[in-house]
């Protein structure tokens, strides 16, 4: 290790003891700022800015990363990264603050009750008993905080979620932003950043299975209020339905991308084509993953026999979520409400502004918004 990279990872544990910067910093004192999402093949970024009484985008972009240099979400080269950063910073117009997700497949997700009205600092120490029978890292070895879900819990206190990732990892996110000169206000974990963008708010809002579903694999969240409870990634993703079209229909990959979103799983009367075919392996293996998360989810009970998290709906993001007739399909096989998501609900009214990234593209920005949405009022 050369003596700068040894530098900025001091500099990154420093960075690391102040991760109470996780969650919302008061709008008044938070500088306007850039979501930057970094996915293993790419980095996206969105920057937000009050207009009346709505918001407008302006600046956004997406710039491919070298291979290896991000697996699995875990940085394998942190200088390639900070590269790539300094590049995106490039296009910023001038901000250098930003706000930033962790991969989910890194993630320890659970929930829990705590007294009404502990403080911060004792709810902190209570999660760390909880380590033991919940996750396999100590405290000293990882970083965690906690979201509200619900005040008020049937008497049974605060329930709060709380999410935990590897200390290791989130330093060398923090290192790579700070070698691209680009000051990291916070970090959350990826279904966390799309729950602020798609998610109502309302406290009547059901309980969500969101299914982002990207080009190599797909990552499931179960959301209560907003806060992610659970999250998990399966290895099904969109990119093999475009590669077995190429391989075995001779198609383009622009001709196969415009099959999946024109047609894709949409079956005419007397309609058995092979490429509907071949779409439809691909859907059935993600609908067999969104169909077992679901009715887990949805049939757990409590000593008391009572639906413990009923799931009320399905909520689509990710670039491949584009494929036509999926939202239908899934929607027959777990019996209930399934759709893409509105990832622009709390940014603007369509009658008064059109985003600059259109309706289809958008569904791979959801993380990006969500970050971009932290500075918002």
């Amino acid at each position: 290790m050369n003596t700068r990279t040894a530098q900025l990872g001091e500099r990154a544990r420093a960075l690391s003891r102040t991760f109470g910067r996780w969650f919302p910093t008061p709008s008044i004192l938070s500088p306007q700022s850039a979501g930057i999402d970094i996915s293993d093949s790419s980095v996206k970024w969105l920057v937000l800015a009050p207009f009346k009484d709505t918001h407008r985008v302006v600046s956004w972009g997406d710039t491919p990363l070298p291979p290896d240099v991000v697996v699995g979400g875990v940085i394998q080269d942190v200088e390639a990264l900070a590269d790539t950063l300094a590049e995106v910073k490039r296009n910023l117009g001038g901000i250098s603050f930003a706000h930033a997700a962790l991969p989910e497949e890194a993630a320890y997700v659970f929930t829990m009750h705590v007294p009404e009205g502990t403080p911060r600092d004792q709810v902190l120490r209570m999660i760390e008993f909880e380590f033991e029978g919940r996750v396999p890292i100590t405290p000293a070895t990882a970083v965690y905080d906690f979201d509200v879900i619900l005040k008020h819990d049937d008497g049974e206190g605060e329930e709060i979620g709380v999410s935990v990732f590897p200390r290791d990892l989130a330093e060398s996110y923090v290192a790579a932003f700070d070698m691209a000169g680009i000051t990291l206000i916070s970090l959350e974990v990826e279904a966390r950043s799309i729950a602020r963008a798609v998610s109502s708010g309302q406290e009547d809002e059901p309980i969500t299975l969101l299914v982002d579903f990207g080009r190599a694999r797909t990552g499931f969240a179960v959301l209560k209020r907003s806060v992610p409870i659970f999250t998990s990634t399966v290895e099904v993703g969109g990119d093999g339905i475009t590669k077995a079209l190429v391989e075995k229909l001779s198609m383009t990959a622009e001709e196969a991308e415009a099959f999946r979103n024109e047609k894709g799983l949409q079956v005419e009367s007397g309609d058995s084509s092979e490429a509907v075919q071949v779409a439809m392996g691909t859907a059935a293996a993600l609908a067999d993953e969104v169909t077992r998360h679901f009715h887990y989810w949805d049939t757990r009970r409590n000593e008391r026999g009572d639906r413990m998290t009923p799931v009320g709906q399905v909520l689509f993001v990710g670039g491949s979520a584009n494929l036509s007739g999926l939202t239908d399909y899934i929607a027959a096989r777990v019996q209930a409400p399934t759709a893409r998501a509105n990832v622009w609900r709390h940014i603007c009214d369509f009658d008064e502004y059109i985003p600059p990234i259109d309706c289809r593209r958008s569904l791979q920005f959801a993380t990006a918004i969500g970050l971009a949405l932290r500075t918002l009022p």
